[in-house]
């Protein structure tokens, strides 16, 4: 009682106010540090990490998000256990599918179980045939620990391809460190390759594989349309656009087939006779 008689005038009316004020300012400050988390997380976890591949007929990332109801029934339909869905914390958006084609790769089932059960369209209906499916593209990414760059016989890769020597192919090269031996190159071709993901989990290397499958997006460069490529357009046109090319001939090569430069001992043009002393600009004499 005594302490309300020291306070000055009006201070008693001001202090619920003031504490109004106080628990309000707490409120919103506690509101915004909220969605400042949440939108943080969000940001965070929308993006795919590389090593994260969407089922067989996943929409492009954005579409996919947006229909995907986290309902789970893909994951359950997978015979394998490819499939599972993000938990929370981790960086795949939360409740959504994907694979790690490290850990267990897709078995391309031909009836595709998992797009059947999605109830929203989230993986493309449309996709009847799994050789279709692009749930990512292998990239050789290491050249300096593949077995088959070291000169090494290893073709694990190529024989595991659902799609063997379409998909991947090896390609001979010389090795130049033996000198006898050929070098068997995996190559991948992105027509064929369906990002299932059996190449990276049968790579031989005790760690990380010396080849990756990759979401598109990460793995593949834009094409260069600006581009205009003399070979297709002649295909599409049925002839050179350039027209019949002049040819003309090797000068000693004329018995030789347009283009044919090989030389045989005592053929070819006739090497010019050296001159001799006095009968040219070149004399020849020397002091």
């Amino acid at each position: 009682m005594g302490d309300m008689q020291d306070k000055p005038v009006g201070q008693a009316g001001a202090s619920p106010r003031r504490r109004f004020l106080r628990e309000v300012a707490g409120v919103a400050g506690g509101a915004c540090l909220l969605s400042l988390g949440v939108g943080l997380y969000a940001k965070q976890a929308s993006a795919l990490p590389a090593v994260a591949l969407r089922p067989p007929g996943a929409l492009a990332e954005d579409d996919f998000l947006a229909a995907c109801v986290r309902c789970g029934l893909c994951v359950r339909d997978c015979p394998y256990d490819t499939l599972k869905l993000a938990a929370l914390g981790e960086a795949v958006p939360t409740g959504t599918p994907y694979f790690n084609a490290r850990q267990i790769p897709c078995e391309m089932c031909e009836d595709i179980p998992c797009v059947a059960a999605c109830p929203t369209g989230a993986l493309d209906r449309s996709l009847t045939d799994i050789g279709k499916a692009r749930m990512g593209l292998a990239v050789l990414i290491d050249h300096e620990t593949c077995l088959n760059f070291l000169g090494l016989r290893c073709d694990v890769c190529y024989r595991v391809c659902p799609v063997i020597d379409k998909a991947i192919t090896l390609e001979r090269q010389h090795n130049p460190r033996s000198d006898r031996h050929a070098m068997l190159l995996p190559t991948v071709h992105s027509d064929y390759c369906t990002g299932c993901g059996k190449c990276e989990k049968s790579c031989v290397l005790p760690g990380e594989a010396a080849i990756k499958v990759l979401p598109v997006k990460l793995a593949q460069g834009s094409k260069a349309e600006h581009y205009r490529k003399g070979w297709e357009e002649k295909e599409a046109a049925g002839q050179s656009l350039i027209g019949e090319q002049i040819e003309l001939p090797a000068r000693g090569l004329e018995d030789k087939a347009y283009g044919d430069t090989r030389v045989l001992p005592g053929q070819g043009p006739v090497p010019a006779t050296p001159a001799r002393p006095g009968s040219g600009l070149d004399s020849g004499w020397k002091p």
